[in-house]
């Protein structure tokens, strides 16, 4: 085994912001492995402090191809490990690697959100393997599997966590930018003004946090029947890439429109800004202009960030583009509209009733097949653990360098597993039954 471990390397590109790439790195070279870093700024330089095994990538983006091939080749790298597949370096690299047959690592945001990650080695959000997947098939994997729904852990860190680790790297970025000339950020916008957003979203947090608490107790104690609309961030790789829309803001009207369509005259929409929301478009002035435009602005309301929880409660349903916040609606048992790709959008969880209809009289969801949904993710996509504060880190690290060396991915050991469980196969022909579906 230490031999195999040994011919291992890991190559990895950009992750989330903060040191959770680099830890990893050194408990994957604890096992034997060889891991490099390949840095596209000066955000990913200071936060991977070894120099001998970070490469950084000064050359214009049409080189990177060719440069990531030569990469691969030179450096004899077995595994690719990246978060979110979506921005250009990314999936240029994915395409690449998948042709050279190396193994891909694909972090993101959990879908179970905020207490587990998501770890997957085909793709995560649209991309992934959940999408081409029924709760039939779900059920069948889990057969014989304990299916009992693991509580969220203790509290370990906050959003603050987040977004101090965004305003640090930013920060790096815009600092060392002289020695990354032709770095350009993925999400479009000057390094200096992604910096400042976070600095402003920092300075701001408690004046945020106060209007939120008013904004969710006058929600609550109102008596009045109302739907929550699930916003996304502007620039996020699910909105841009699996949505459908071009905006949040046609989101934003198509869902007025249903609303002032469908929804009886007593409800009210409260649009939920995403944690992270930093205004870099006016949120809530372009939803009282459209308001007024429905004739609804006196049942329209804004939230700004802050846990679900407390909405969610006392809520009707929820709508959305994809956002995996719909997780914890549907784990309530509350209707769940989604427009746009999700792994959770299957016809037994998510209503297919046109806007209108579904703020008349919303679906609920088949709360059997979401909990065999939600055990599912847990049996595969879903770890448990977080990127951004200490404790959540800690307790990631102790499973994912396992999962990571194990040669079958989650899902594909889950199928080997039931399989043994039911005595259907040798374990040779479990391992080439998941290869031919692989293929």
């Amino acid at each position: 085994m230490q031999t195999e471990l040994s011919d291992r390397k890991f190559l990895f590109l950009q992750g989330p912001h903060g040191p959770f790439f680099y830890r990893l790195s050194k408990h994957l070279q604890k096992s034997g492995c060889k891991t490099v870093r390949v840095g596209f700024n000066a955000g990913d330089s200071m936060f991977w402090p070894k120099r001998s095994n970070f490469i950084p990538f000064r050359a214009s983006a049409d080189q990177w191809p060719d440069l990531f091939r030569a990469l691969l080749r030179d450096r004899g790298v077995t595994d690719l490990v990246l978060y979110g597949d979506a921005r250009k370096i990314h999936a240029e690299a994915i395409e690449i690697a998948t042709e050279k047959g190396v193994t891909l690592h694909v972090f993101e945001e959990g879908y179970l959100r905020p207490y587990w990650v998501s770890y997957e080695r085909h793709g995560a959000n649209g991309f992934s393997r959940l999408m081409n997947m029924d709760i039939a098939q779900m059920a069948m994997a889990l057969q014989g599997q304990p299916t009992d729904l693991p509580d969220a852990p203790a509290h370990w860190g906050d959003i603050k966590h987040h977004v101090f680790y965004g305003a640090l790297y930013h920060f790096f970025v815009f600092a060392g930018r002289g020695r990354y000339p032709k770095y350009k950020p993925h999400r479009g916008l000057t390094v200096v003004r992604e910096f400042l957003l976070y600095l402003k979203r920092l300075t701001l947090f408690p004046y945020i946090s106060l209007e939120r608490t008013i904004a969710t107790f006058r929600i609550r104690q109102s008596g009045y029947p109302y739907h929550l609309a699930l916003l996304q961030l502007a620039h996020d790789a699910s909105v841009l890439e699996h949505s459908g829309f071009d905006s949040n803001a046609q989101f934003i009207a198509e869902v007025m429109d249903g609303f002032a369509t469908g929804a009886p005259a007593h409800h009210h929409l409260v649009f939920k800004a995403h944690p992270l929301e930093d205004d870099r478009v006016p949120l809530k002035r372009n939803l009282r202009k459209l308001a007024k435009t429905y004739g609804i602005e006196d049942r329209v309301h804004l939230v700004r960030g802050g846990k679900l929880a407390a909405l969610l409660d006392t809520a009707s349903s929820a709508v959305t583009i994809n956002s995996t916040a719909a997780q914890q609606a549907l784990w309530r048992g509350l209707p769940v509209k989604a427009f746009g790709r999700a792994v959770y959008s299957k016809p037994e969880l998510v209503s297919e009733q046109p806007i209108e209809a579904f703020f008349a009289n919303p679906q609920p969801p088949n709360m059997d097949a979401y909990r065999t949904f939600r055990s599912y993710l847990h049996e595969t996509s879903q770890l448990r653990g977080g990127y951004y504060a200490r404790g959540g880190r800690n307790y990631l690290a102790r499973k994912i360098v396992d999962v990571m060396l194990d040669p079958l991915d989650r899902y594909d050991r889950l199928a080997t597993n039931s399989s043994a469980r039911k005595g259907t196969a040798t374990p040779q022909q479990q391992l080439r039954l998941v290869h031919s579906a692989k293929d």
